[in-house]
């Protein structure tokens, strides 16, 4: 292929990546502001004031810090970022497998699957622009 056939390809991998990136974020952090102010409003400001770092909504919400972290850090270290969005999915998939009930594969290619197809086209985006010349 071509060098300027490769830095197109990896160009369009990024594209990809953050786009699916940025649409999973905004999904998944209005799921959790949702589910969030549902629980206020239902047992009062008790549920934030009597949390734990055990308790599911905060893993979860630790867990999408780090995808947004990660997104943040694509514009610049595309290899971090990619670790960081696998490890998200590998995450998503081990607090799915403890926590949800029924439908766990389905529930992890909802929210897992799109972490995991970001993180792969930022890794080989940044393998692709590493490649000697």
């Amino acid at each position: 292929m071509l060098e300027s056939g490769k830095y197109r390809l990896a160009k369009r991998m990024r594209l990809a990546a953050r786009m699916i990136g940025f649409g999973i974020i905004g999904f998944g952090g209005t799921m959790l502001i949702g589910e969030t102010i549902g629980e206020i409003l239902q047992e009062g400001w008790t549920v934030i004031t009597e949390a734990t770092l055990t308790d599911p909504g905060v893993l979860l919400g630790i867990i999408g810090v780090v995808a947004l972290a990660g997104y943040i850090l694509s514009w610049w270290r595309e290899r971090l970022a990619g670790i960081l969005l696998v490890s998200t999915a590998a995450a998503l998939g081990a607090h799915i497998g403890v926590f949800a009930g029924r439908n766990q594969i389905l529930v992890w290619l909802v929210l897992g699957l799109p972490f995991l197809v970001a993180g792969v086209l930022f890794l080989y985006s940044w393998r692709l622009s590493r490649e000697p010349r």
